[in-house]
């Protein structure tokens, strides 16, 4: 049986009483053995029965040793932090609350770290919807579509190698001794930030796509376009800091966003401008559209033909408008 160096697992947790049960029974179903992982839980004083399901488990499965940490400042690199200096592990390997990790996933992350790989090593999301509904599959769908995503490599199951992030990484504890924590001041990109400063230091993030984990997606429109909200805001505050890491990706949503802005103001002082604005809605709503009958081709689902350009639609409007409105605050702050 293969051994592996003491083990960590940090996770952020705050309301997830619906998928907490989920993560920690698939870290019971690990290869690694139990004796060897610790779990620590860092939960921003859940409102719902999340500490109840995980008192549960912890009832029936003892063998898995599981702490829970109280995260006052509830955010997600405040719990990352507030679990890293409890966990006691050589290796550090972050998940989220509503992850479901492969049964092989420590002992794949723990080789590839252990082979030289990388300082941050991960895998790839294998993504399902958060509900029962035809618009939480369609969102799940959009979630790993390249119109969706771009070229986000954890979502889109590539070969193995150098990429940017990863969404769960796992690293030595030296790592972060040598760059530091995680970023408090971010309430979403952390890990990104995180990464970058590693690639700056020298250091590799490695992708394995054996390494798996199942991510659930936003079950509604309304939260998916607040989660991408999100993620634009504090994009832009990450790049920032470190301009160099933008991508095609993460410029194209806010830059479409400002096109639509800009065309539509023109639009009332010069009339072909409107033709302009009329052509380019008309392009990109014949992509997604196009983009949903595929999907709805190949997976059988008709009501992907509207829901996917929906999704599609909800995630680039969002994610661009808050990251002009990030640079929008950042100005008024400054004058």
């Amino acid at each position: 049986m293969y051994m592996t160096p003491k083990v960590s697992i940090i996770v952020p947790c705050y309301n997830e009483q619906d998928t907490i049960r989920l993560l920690l029974d698939a870290l019971l179903a690990q290869t690694t053995p139990l004796s060897l992982m610790e779990v620590v839980i860092a939960d921003g004083l859940s409102q719902d029965k999340t500490r109840a399901v995980i008192a549960a488990f912890q009832g029936e499965h003892p063998a898995l040793a599981l702490r829970i940490l109280d995260n006052q400042q509830r955010g997600i690199p405040s719990a990352l932090n507030l679990a890293l200096s409890a966990a006691r592990g050589e290796i550090i390997i972050r998940l989220d609350a509503h992850s479901i990790p492969a049964p092989d996933y420590v002992e794949r992350c723990v080789k590839a770290l252990e082979a030289g790989k990388g300082a941050n090593v991960g895998g790839v999301w294998i993504i399902r919807p958060g509900g029962s509904s035809w618009i939480a599959e369609a969102i799940a769908a959009a979630a790993a579509n390249p119109l969706g995503v771009g070229d986000a490599m954890y979502r889109l199951a590539p070969n193995a190698g150098p990429v940017d992030t990863v969404p769960f990484g796992a690293f030595h504890r030296e790592l972060i001794e040598k760059i530091g924590g995680f970023d408090e001041t971010l309430l979403a990109n952390e890990d990104y930030e995180f990464n970058a400063r590693l690639r700056q230091s020298g250091g590799v993030v490695w992708l394995d796509p054996q390494i798996r984990s199942t991510y659930f997606a936003r079950a509604t429109l309304g939260a998916l376009a607040a989660q991408y909200w999100n993620y634009g805001f504090w994009k832009f505050k990450m790049l920032s800091r470190y301009p160099n890491t933008i991508r095609w990706r993460q410029a194209l949503p806010p830059l479409f966003v400002a096109s639509l802005i800009g065309l539509f103001i023109l639009s009332f002082l010069f009339d072909q401008v409107k033709l302009v604005l009329i052509f380019e809605i008309v392009i990109y709503f014949a992509a997604l559209t196009l983009a949903g009958l595929h999907q709805a081709l190949r997976q059988h689902k008709p009501l992907f033909i509207p829901g996917l350009p929906l999704a599609i639609m909800v995630m680039h409007l969002s994610w661009g408008s808050g990251f002009l409105w990030s640079i929008v605050s950042k100005t008024s702050k400054n004058g």
